[in-house]
């Protein structure tokens, strides 16, 4: 486990001052990342199968091992394409996805800087490994609808959501995405909001 400095500058919300960072953080388009989040953070890198380097909150790191090794045992192969991102990598995403799928695309699916879940370490885009092949691209792995029913049964016994579920979109964002989960640190209350069929903000509206 190693600290790493990593700029997640344009931020402009306060953070909570405990020593640990809050697991039930909201950023979505209206919250931005809260300030000076990335100190609360003990980070970790892993290389992926394509070769390169994701960063991880250690928790949800630790959190997501297990629940590969679950799917494994079950013959599904997952790899992480992304977890923490510093807000130039998301300008990136964002500039990378204009080129490639247009405004509307982009609009859908990627966060303006400073507002993305991934700034803050506790949330991952899975991929799927097939007969050797890696399968990374959204739309790729989108042709798996059966392979995502089977993640998702198995998210919250490892404290994650799914976070951007189907028919949420005006609440979360988002459109629907299988790959991205978010982890709670907590199984029982993954497991109440995955079984109501409720989104993170409507849990915190709530509760």
């Amino acid at each position: 486990m190693t600290e790493k400095n990593i700029s997640l500058s344009g931020t402009d919300n306060t953070c909570n001052t405990a020593d640990q960072p809050d697991y039930l953080v909201l950023v979505n388009r209206n919250h931005p990342l809260p300030k000076g989040w990335i100190n609360k953070l003990d980070l970790i890198e892993e290389v992926n199968s394509l070769g390169e380097t994701v960063v991880y909150e250690s928790r949800t790191y630790s959190a997501y091992m297990k629940l590969k090794q679950a799917l494994a045992e079950e013959g599904i192969f997952v790899q992480v394409d992304s977890c923490l991102r510093t807000v130039e990598e998301q300008q990136e995403i964002i500039d990378m996805f204009l080129e490639k799928y247009g405004e509307k695309y982009t609009r859908e699916y990627a966060a303006v800087p400073g507002y993305s879940e991934h700034h803050t370490g506790l949330c991952l885009d899975l991929y799927f490994v097939i007969d050797g092949m890696d399968i990374y691209l959204n739309e790729d792995t989108e042709k798996y609808p059966e392979i995502w029913e089977k993640i998702h049964e198995k998210l919250a016994r490892y404290g994650f959501i799914l976070r951007y579920p189907a028919g949420k979109e005006k609440i979360t964002g988002y459109n629907y995405e299988p790959w991205h989960i978010r982890y709670l640190d907590d199984p029982q209350l993954a497991e109440r909001i995955m079984d109501s069929g409720i989104t993170l903000e409507e849990y915190l509206e709530a509760f």
